[in-house]
């Protein structure tokens, strides 16, 4: 045994090529969400740990940074790179798996996965959710978990940037 292995959350980073294989043997009901999650903040991990709440596990998929830069966040963003973004999110115990996409939402990710539970924050509303009809017509749950704390990576940067 190496002195130094790799922790054991780098097993739940999953390509979206191997991801339905993986969630074969996931508990249900499972739990999906996506997002940018560029800087980590304490919105995020409550959102992440309430929408794991929900259901038995749950998959996070990450917008890649081709695709974050198409959301029009700014022209440095995302801050950090998707293999960051999502070993920093697979680190967190509400997190079973960590998937990306590339392209502008996960629609072909739900489609595949066909998740039982679908949660966004609170800025999206149940109807205008991806995948929303989807989930809802195969019997499952649409979820706008409300925001508990004013928080946001933007609202981060610009304080940073704005206190030099």
């Amino acid at each position: 045994m190496a002195l130094y292995e790799l922790p054991l959350f780098e097993s739940k980073l999953c390509s979206p090529e191997l991801l339905a294989e993986r969630i074969a043997s996931m508990k249900h009901p499972l739990v999906f969400t996506n997002g940018c999650f560029d800087i980590l903040h304490r919105g995020h991990v409550t959102y992440l740990a309430q929408a794991r709440a929900l259901g038995a596990a749950m998959v996070v998929a990450i917008n890649t940074d081709a695709s974050v830069k198409r959301l029009g966040k700014g022209d440095d963003r995302p801050i950090n790179s998707t293999e960051n973004r999502a070993a920093v999110l697979a680190s967190l115990e509400s997190v079973d798996f960590v998937t990306w996409f590339d392209a502008d939402t996960p629609h072909e990710l739900i489609m595949t996965i066909r998740p039982e539970i679908l949660v966004k924050g609170g800025d999206w509303s149940p109807e205008n959710i991806v995948g929303s009809k989807e989930v809802l017509s195969w019997g499952g749950q649409v979820h706008s978990i409300p925001f508990r704390f004013n928080t946001s990576t933007t609202a981060t940067l610009h304080k940073i940037r704005s206190a030099g």
